[in-house]
């Protein structure tokens, strides 16, 4: 009999500065597509690569309530210059200043129930998770995330709202090239029965297995090379998700406040409570690999490599990242070049994975 896996983040979960910094720009092209074949210019074994950043074309308003604390929450997404990549601005709730947080793993405060930027005892961001999947999964390398309180919006309990809200806005090309990195040599964590790997691949590819003693769960498993395409159309759906026990649990101790069927896929034993149930049959390893591309996301750059993580969740994804960053060896930049626009992939690979068969090449995704 299989003992299953869970972590507790699968529960139901200064003005003149800024110009100076972060440079509010226009735009200039349209870009949802990912480039490769160019110069390294950091690290000789790198392979080549081309793509050029990208940027919002304009601001983007959010607004919604935080999932634990139930208040509300308003994000601004504002278009950032070149190099400056994820950052959020928190806005103090009082006298003390607003605090700019990069998201980056070595800002990262807590990681069991959500993934949160900064100190939890000061200013801190919270659930950063399903946005920065967005922006990750969109292929948008630099945005100031301007938020009033300390919980992004959980929204439908998935990244969608926020593509939805970043193609409607568009994203624009900007003139530096875009800046990897790339994988050298295989790293791996691990957290109670968790487990992941980080190794060498020449593309950004997640493969994602859970195993749930639930029978609405059980085992699943997911891999994706990551592109715009499959983000949006096989992952960006997937909510998160919690068994109605634990959720009673929570707010009994103050927690998911505002977690509701809204925002959250419910399970009751065998069962999931929801009235229309599932977007994907499979959509909780999909949300499971969601909360991986965005946590992933706090390396700072897109990876070049493959992530492959059991019984994952927030800790492990970011012990993954510690791991990598613990040793120069085990990775390098790689600049891309901009002269030439060939797509990374000809085939977007985004696909369920039969257990019977993990060993065996992922088969491209059907139209």
């Amino acid at each position: 009999m299989r003992s299953g896996c869970r972590d507790a983040d699968t529960i139901l979960h200064f003005r003149c500065a800024l110009e100076l910094a972060y440079g509010f720009i226009g735009a200039d092209m349209t870009m949802f597509d990912v480039k490769m074949t160019a110069q390294n210019k950091t690290a000789g074994n790198c392979t080549t690569r081309t793509a050029r950043q990208t940027t919002l074309k304009d601001s983007i308003r959010i607004e919604g309530i935080g999932v634990h604390s139930g208040n509300p929450s308003s994000i601004v997404l504002h278009p950032a210059k070149s190099g400056s990549g994820i950052t959020f601005l928190r806005k103090s709730d009082g006298d003390a200043m607003d605090q700019l947080i990069p998201a980056h793993v070595d800002n990262v405060g807590d990681t069991r129930l959500c993934t949160v930027l900064g100190n939890p005892e000061e200013l801190y961001v919270a659930t950063v998770e399903h946005l920065l999947a967005a922006l990750r999964g969109m292929s948008v390398d630099n945005v100031l995330v301007e938020i009033d309180a300390a919980e992004v919006p959980v929204m439908d309990g998935s990244s969608r709202p926020f593509v939805d809200a970043i193609r409607e806005v568009g994203t624009t090309r900007q003139s530096a090239p875009r800046r990897y990195i790339r994988v050298l040599r295989e790293v791996n964590a691990s957290h109670g029965q968790a487990h992941a790997v980080l190794r060498p691949h020449d593309g950004t590819r997640f493969d994602v297995e859970i195993d749930f003693e639930s029978p609405a769960i059980g085992r699943q498993r997911f891999i994706a090379d990551l592109t715009p395409e499959v983000f949006a159309k096989d992952i960006s759906r997937a909510r998160t998700f919690g068994f109605l026990a634990e959720a009673k649990q929570l707010r009994a101790m103050g927690l998911a406040q505002g977690s509701s069927f809204d925002n959250s896929v419910v399970i009751d034993d065998d069962r999931v409570l929801n009235e229309g149930g599932l977007r994907y049959e499979d959509e909780f390893v999909r949300h499971k690999l969601l909360d991986a591309i965005g946590d992933l996301a706090l390396a700072g750059s897109q990876l070049l490599g493959e992530y492959k993580s059991v019984c994952g969740g927030h800790k492990l994804n970011s012990m993954i990242l510690e791991a990598l960053f613990a040793d120069p060896r085990n990775w390098c930049y790689e600049d891309a070049a901009s002269a030439e626009d060939q797509p990374m992939f000809s085939a977007p690979v985004g696909a369920p994975v039969g257990l019977e068969a993990a060993s065996q090449p992922v088969a491209a995704a059907k139209a």
